[in-house]
C-alpha cells in the first residue's frame, strides 16, 4: 500500500525521494500515527512534502490512494443514529411530476419532526417517506428526494435541496498561486486603482533631479517613493458545497487579486455570512474569527467584495437557526446588512451564469440585500463591479 502511495506521488510530479519514503516507514514502525487516519495524513505530509506548492497534489493523491479509510458519518454517529440506517442500497429516482407531488414541511415542522423521529425510530429504514433512511422521499436521510430535508450520511450533493447538512464536511483553501487562465481578469481588476506614493524614497525622480541639478549647477539626484495601488480590499469567499463547481474561476480571481492589491485581506464563509469567518478551511471549526471582530478590525475605507453563488435555502438568509451546518443565533440577512453598513463600498461577484439567477430564490434575496450590486464573475461583470466600487 505504501509503495503504491509513493509511486502515485512520483507520477503526480511530487518530488518524493526514497530517503523521505524510508523516513515515513520508520515513523510508522514506532506508531507515530497512532493508528489514526488523520494523524497518518499529517505524518505523511510532513515526511514527504518539502514545498507547500505541492500540498494540493499531495492531497489529491492521498484522497485517491486511501479513499474509503474514513467514514463520512462521524456527526451522525455522535447523535447515535446507527450507520446501518444510512447504508446506501438503492437511490431514489423520481420524475419531475412525482417530485412536485412531494410536499415540503416548512422549517418549524421539519425540525420538530426530526426530534420525534430520533425518539421513535428503532431500526433501519429504506425507501419510505417517514423515517430516517435511504432511497425514499422522507425529509431525513440520504440518497432520496425531498424538496426540503435534512441530509444525513450522504457523500455529496445530489439535488441541492437540503436545508441542513448533518455531516462532517471538509473544505480546502483557495490556491493563490494558481496560474491565471484569462489574463484579462488582472486587467479588469486594475480599474480599481488609487495610485499613491508611499514608503521609502527608492525611485529616481527624473524631473526633480533635472530641476535640482539646473538650480545647483551640479548633479543633484532626487528620489521619491514608488507609486503603489493604495486601494484596500476585503475579500469574503463562499467555499464548499455548490461552490465546488466554480473553484477554478474563483482561484483565478484570487490569484489575480493577490498580485493587483497590496492591501488585501481575505476570509471564508459558507453560503451566507453569520457569526464567524475563518482563514484556514482545514481548521475552520477551531480557528474562527468572530464577525463582530472582523467588523471592528478593518476601517470603512476598505472595499468589500463577496464571492459566492448565493445558492442556498432561503431559510439560511431569513431564519434564526437556518444555517445549513449549525444553529445561527441571528439571521444571515442581519449580518450582511451589518457588513454593508460597515463597508458601504461593496459588491457581490456571482460565478453562476446571470441567465440562471432568476431560477434560484436565494440569489434574488441576496441581490436585494446588496441593493442590486451583484455582478456575474465574468470579464464584463468584474469591470462593472470595479466601476461600482470606485463611485
Amino acid at each position: 500500500m505504501l509503495i503504491h502511495f509513493f509511486t502515485a506521488l512520483r507520477e503526480a510530479q511530487v518530488p518524493v525521494s526514497l530517503r523521505e519514503y524510508l523516513t515515513l516507514c520508520q515513523a510508522l514502525s514506532v506508531d507515530l500515527a497512532e493508528k489514526s487516519v488523520d494523524e497518518f495524513y499529517y505524518l505523511a505530509r510532513t515526511c514527504l512534502v518539502k514545498d507547500e506548492r505541492n500540498l494540493d497534489k499531495f492531497d489529491r493523491v492521498f484522497g485517491t490512494v486511501f479513499k474509503g479509510l474514513e467514514s463520512a458519518g462521524d456527526l451522525a454517529k455522535n447523535a447515535e443514529i446507527p450507520a446501518e440506517w444510512l447504508k446506501k442500497l438503492t437511490e431514489k429516482f423520481l420524475t419531475e411530476e412525482e417530485k412536485k407531488e412531494i410536499e415540503a414541511l416548512g422549517w418549524d415542522k421539519l425540525m420538530e419532526t426530526l426530534k420525534k423521529r430520533l425518539e421513535e425510530q428503532k431500526g433501519r429504514h429504506q425507501g419510505g417517506n417517514k423515517w430516517i433512511g435511504t432511497g425514499g422521499t422522507s425529509p431525513f436521510g440520504a440518497y432520496g428526494y425531498n424538496p426540503e430535508g435534512i441530509r444525513i450520511g450522504q457523500d455529496g450533493n445530489r439535488n441541492f435541496r437540503a436545508v441542513k447538512v448533518w455531516d462532517k464536511r471538509e473544505f480546502k483553501d483557495l490556491d493563490g498561486a494558481e496560474e491565471l487562465g484569462p489574463r484579462n481578469i488582472k486587467l479588469a481588476l486594475r480599474r480599481l486603482r488609487k495610485l499613491a506614493r508611499t514608503g521609502a524614497a527608492e525611485e529616481l525622480d527624473l524631473d526633480g533631479t533635472i530641476g535640482a541639478t539646473a538650480r545647483q549647477g551640479f548633479l543633484d539626484l532626487k528620489l521619491r517613493p514608488e507609486r503603489r495601488n493604495a486601494v484596500k480590499v476585503l475579500l469574503l469567499f463562499d467555499i464548499g458545497g455548490s461552490m465546488d463547481w466554480h473553484i477554478e474561476q474563483v482561484e483565478h480571481l484570487f490569484a489575480a487579486a493577490r498580485t493587483e492589491f497590496k492591501h488585501l485581506e481575505h476570509y471564508y464563509f459558507h453560503n451566507c455570512l453569520y457569526e464567524s469567518v475563518w482563514k484556514n478551511n482545514q481548521r475552520r471549526h477551531s480557528e474562527k474569527l468572530a464577525t463582530w471582530d472582523l467588523l471592528h478590525t478593518f476601517p470603512h475605507d476598505y472595499k468589500l467584495i463577496f464571492v459566492g453563488d448565493a445558492s442556498m435555502s432561503p431559510y439560511e438568509i431569513v431564519m434564526e437557526g437556518g444555517a445549513v451546518e449549525y444553529v445561527n443565533e441571528e439571521t444571515g440577512k442581519v449580518w450582511l446588512e451589518r457588513a454593508l453598513q460597515c463597508w458601504p463600498h461593496a459588491v457581490w461577484l456571482n460565478p453562476t451564469p446571470e441567465t440562471h439567477w432568476r431560477y434560484t430564490q436565494s440569489i434574488g434575496m441576496i441581490q436585494r440585500i446588496m441593493e442590486d450590486r451583484m455582478f456575474p464573475l465574468t470579464l464584463e461583470g468584474i469591470e462593472a463591479a470595479m466601476k461600482e466600487l470606485t463611485r
